[in-house]
């Protein structure tokens, strides 16, 4: 699995030439002004949940790519009466492919559109491709249905928020970590709005001291499990 990081809690995730795209929110995020939204790669968006800043460029993206939305069913209902492809599913429930294997898992958390419209109960992924597994918790507090993820599959990497303020911070993030039984964490959803700002070398040391590893990738860097 290639990740690269497109700011706030967006990321592409390449599997043999296949394209996912995780919550796209690019256009709206000026630290993310170098990543030109038209060249974004997608042939499968996963929604996490319907807030705007995980679903800002959706449309635009999905027009151009024709790529299959998944997400609960609400939000793929949502994008279905604008005429955009998709498959719902809902929790404990997985979208399986040829290249890739996606569970919908529970997050807390709080699900609507800007424009009012119910979005569905919240979610996170855990993506499987050949041995490679990866947890995508979406907008979370820590939660003990995490510790079921071990129950199934042994984690390569998890990518958790760690903004605090709208979702867990540093140090419920480390307890997940724990709870999930992955050493390697990917982080996001921090310092993209004055709320959510963190001091990122002490999450560092903090994750250090608790001997995992928390990764900060700069937008646009692209890292490989």
């Amino acid at each position: 699995m290639k990740i690269t990081f497109y700011g706030h809690a967006c990321f592409g995730i390449e599997i043999n030439e296949t394209h996912l795209l995780i919550d796209p929110f690019i256009t709206g995020n000026p630290l993310a002004s170098k990543i030109n939204v038209d060249e974004v790669k997608a042939d499968y968006i996963l929604l996490t949940h319907a807030h705007q800043d995980h679903v800002l460029d959706v449309e635009r993206i999905a027009e151009r790519t024709g790529a299959t939305i998944i997400s609960n069913y609400e939000i793929v209902m949502y994008y279905g009466a604008k005429g955009l492809k998709g498959h719902p599913v809902n929790h404990g429930g997985t979208y399986v492919n040829n290249t890739f294997s996606a569970k919908y898992v529970n997050a807390i958390h709080t699900s609507s559109f800007a424009d009012g419209s119910y979005g569905g109960q919240p979610g996170g992924f855990v993506i499987k491709a050949g041995e490679k597994s990866l947890y995508v918790s979406g907008d979370t507090a820590v939660t003990m249905d995490m510790k079921l993820i071990p129950m199934s599959t042994n984690l390569t990497a998890s990518i958790f928020p760690i903004g605090d303020n709208f979702t867990m911070g540093v140090d419920d993030a480390i307890i997940a970590s724990d709870l999930v039984i992955c050493d390697k964490v990917i982080g996001c959803h921090f310092n993209t709005f004055p709320p959510i700002e963190i001091n990122t070398e002490q999450a560092k040391e903090k994750f250090a001291q608790a001997k995992k590893e928390l990764i900060l990738l700069e937008i646009g860097e692209t890292l490989t499990i």
